[in-house]
Formats: structure tokens, sequence, C-alpha cells
């Protein structure tokens, strides 16, 4: 075999290798980290945490929430930080109307939206968010991973406006088979920080994109985290940030895109 041609096969298998053990910029696996619903924790425990761990976060904001209208400096100062501000509508509609959502208030009840409604909200939303963090792209998080207003899709009355937007499937995502506008997502909910860390573990291994939701983080919130078992997953990423790729939603969504280009 001539040499050149030898030097060619080598280095063409060492670039493949690196595809398949470096697929998420560099890294194994990608991992972002995700907060619904404009929280008082989330600026009071949950950002010192990863500022000091130095990741960012991605933080879905319900704009007409207190803590979001009465805190909008502390927001905008997050975001300075580099956190990522999503949008997560203005009154957060969800579908109400059965047993399990009786907690639905009548006038933000999407069952009772247009698609115009929705899309008009989510619109302003974006235009209110822009004006704390002065960033034109963004992502979108469904409200209770509700899809529909009125019985009809409103996602794609909704997908020239975001680079992304997040889903509630709990799937570990490979790249290639991504939907980009209805990526999926695991809730944590009462989540122990083992369960959370051989969850990455897991996408480490299957070289995926895991996408964590949570709500409250030590309080706050029914649907809550205690605030040392999510520091138990923030400790792990920093463990082994040499192999996985803590991004914000906005940032992993662009690499996807792109390789999936």
């Amino acid at each position: 075999m001539k040499a050149p041609l030898l030097v060619l096969i080598v280095l063409t298998t060492f670039s493949i290798h690196a595809q398949n053990t470096a697929k998420w910029n560099g890294f194994k696996s990608a991992i972002v980290l995700t907060y619904d619903d404009a929280l008082n924790v989330h600026l009071d425990k949950v950002i010192p945490e990863l500022d000091s761990a130095g990741f960012k976060g991605t933080f879905y904001l319900t704009v007409g929430s207190a803590a979001f209208t009465k805190r909008m400096s502390e927001w905008k100062l997050a975001a300075a930080k580099g956190h990522e501000l999503g949008n997560h509508t203005m009154f957060h509609p969800c579908i109400g109307g059965t047993p399990d959502r009786s907690w639905v208030n009548p006038d933000y009840d999407l069952s009772t939206y247009s698609v115009k409604r929705i899309e008009d909200e989510i619109k302003m939303t974006n235009v209110l968010l822009q004006s704390v963090d002065g960033r034109t792209e963004r992502t979108f998080a469904y409200p209770c991973g509700d899809l529909t207003a009125s019985k009809q899709s409103y996602v794609q009355a909704i997908t020239d406006d975001f680079v992304a937007a997040r889903g509630t499937e709990p799937k570990i995502l490979k790249l290639g088979q991504i939907d980009i506008m209805t990526t999926a997502c695991f809730s944590m909910v009462n989540t122990k920080g083992d369960e959370m860390i051989n969850l990455v573990k897991q996408s480490m291994k299957e070289e995926g994109l895991l996408i964590f939701l949570f709500h409250g983080v030590g309080g706050e919130h029914n649907l809550n985290v205690e605030l040392k078992e999510h520091q138990k997953l923030v400790n792990f990423l920093k463990q082994n940030q040499k192999d996985i790729w803590v991004a914000s939603f906005i940032d992993a969504a662009k690499f996807v895109k792109s390789a999936q280009h």
C-alpha cells in the first residue's frame, strides 16, 4: 500500500472515531438545564448555584408572574451573565376541563383560546423579553406541554418566531432524529440527585442530548426538587465537564440545527 493512501486511511479512521466519541460540540453528551415559570427560587437559589459552577441555565419566564414583573432588573442581570431567558408565554395558559386540570384558570384555558390569541400573546412576550435582555433570538417552552388551542395545533404558527421549542416527552435525544420545535425533556419532581445523575450517565452512554425540566428548586412550587439534590446533579456535571457539554437550550438547539442540516 502506498504511504499517502495509508496516511489517508489512518486520518479518516481517526476522524470517524473522533466524531463518534465527541458528537456534541466536542463532548460525548449535551446536558441542558431548564427552569420554568419565573420563580423567586430561580433567582435566589438556582442562578447562584449555576454561577458558582460556571454553568448557564435556561429560564422559561411567564412574564405575568410577580417574580418576573417585580424583579426584572435581576433577570436582566442574569441574562448579562449568560443565562438564557426563554419564552413561557404571558399567562401560562393550559388546557383545562379535566379533573387533573381543575387548577387551570378559566380565563387562561387553552381549550378556549384561538390560535391567533396564543400566537399574539407569545409574540408580545418576545417583545417584553427583548426589552430585558436585548436579544432577538429566543426559544420557547409549551406551558404544560400543550400544543393546541381550541384543538388546533399552534406549533406552526410560532415556528418562525423561535430557534427551537421544548416539549415534555421524556426521551434522550439523538442527532439526526430531533424535531427542533418539540424537543423532549425529563421533568423532575421530587427526584433524587442519584436518579438525575443516572440519567446523565445514560445520556453519556448513548451519546445523546438530555434536557432537564425543573420548576421549584428548594420550594415555591408543588413540582419541586430539593436544593441539595439539585446540587448533587450540578456537582456531578462539574466533575465530568471534560465529557459533558452543559449548554443553554438555545446554544444546543443551534448546534442541532447545524448538525442536522
